[in-house]
């Protein structure tokens, strides 16, 4: 739900219709629900229903780590911190959108920079809680983690603004979003998996070598974010800015599949039981 919520923000700030609803929050038009019918007005609208309901729902997961049982602190903690930062993204998208209405300069770069990285920020922390909350990791999970992460980044290229492959239109914008997400995910869970390496014994995979998966996964993560933010108008997008833009997504690829790499002889999970002799 959030990384649809994800792409269905940026579809609808590409198509203009951020715009929309007479800069009006949390009405549209003067109107609780517009005319249904592919318009900028039902399209804002559409993407403000969507988050209410994904809103709800991290209150819900949250809620669910604390009365469930099994889950850890850090799972609790990741989802309560989610919740705590979801008031802050709701504030800066009602102020996105009232354009020198209730807030004067609401829709400017600095307030759409906001909005997209305290979006990631959820999105991260949700994802941190699935996988903390999924059980404990192996050499399995962790080698697809890294192949997700290489693919995502792989897919979000085609569809940059960077490489002329596809006409940055407001689909493959959404489009870009989507697969960017998927290999920052990747990623996440491919430095979570690792920090857990040495205590779950995950054979060939010392912490050494998981130390190096980390600093190479987290590299990537850097730079894919870079461009993540390049992907929205957010500078004046150059000839220079493209060949950045290029560079960065370069250098994810290349240290996702250093990570990759490294993690080539892996074999399955011990589950950290001495063996019986004599029998």
């Amino acid at each position: 739900m959030t990384l649809v919520l994800f792409s269905l923000g940026v579809y609808t700030a590409a198509t203009g219709s951020g715009l929309a609803c007479q800069a009006q929050w949390p009405l549209c038009s003067d109107q609780l629900i517009p005319a249904l019918t592919i318009n900028p007005d039902f399209i804002e609208w559409f993407h403000r229903a969507w988050a209410m309901v994904t809103g709800f729902l991290i209150i819900g997961v949250a809620g669910w780590t604390w009365l469930g049982s099994g889950f850890e602190r850090r799972t609790k903690l990741a989802a309560t911190l989610a919740v705590a930062i979801l008031p802050l993204q709701i504030t800066v998208g009602a102020i996105t959108v009232t354009l020198s209405g209730l807030v004067p300069g609401g829709y400017t770069v600095s307030t759409h920079a906001a909005h997209l990285i305290v979006a990631l920020t959820i999105f991260t922390l949700l994802g941190l809680a699935t996988i903390w909350g999924g059980g404990r990791g192996n050499a399995r999970l962790l080698r697809v983690a890294a192949g997700i992460a290489i693919a995502g980044i792989v897919a979000s290229a085609l569809f940059s603004r960077a490489v002329p492959f596809l006409t940055y239109a407001p689909p493959a914008q959404a489009a870009f979003y989507v697969t960017g997400l998927a290999g920052h995910l990747g990623l996440v869970a491919t430095i979570a998996y690792a920090t857990e390496a040495a205590r779950n014994r995950y054979d060939g995979l010392d912490a050494g070598t998981a130390g190096t998966v980390r600093a190479l996964a987290a590299g990537s993560m850097a730079a894919l974010v870079g461009t993540l933010l390049l992907g929205r108008d957010l500078v004046l997008y150059t000839a220079t800015w493209q060949q950045i833009n290029l560079v960065a997504l370069g250098v994810a690829v290349a240290l996702a599949a250093g990570a990759a790499w490294t993690l080539r002889g892996v074999d399955e999970v011990r589950d950290g039981t001495a063996p019986i002799g004599g029998d």
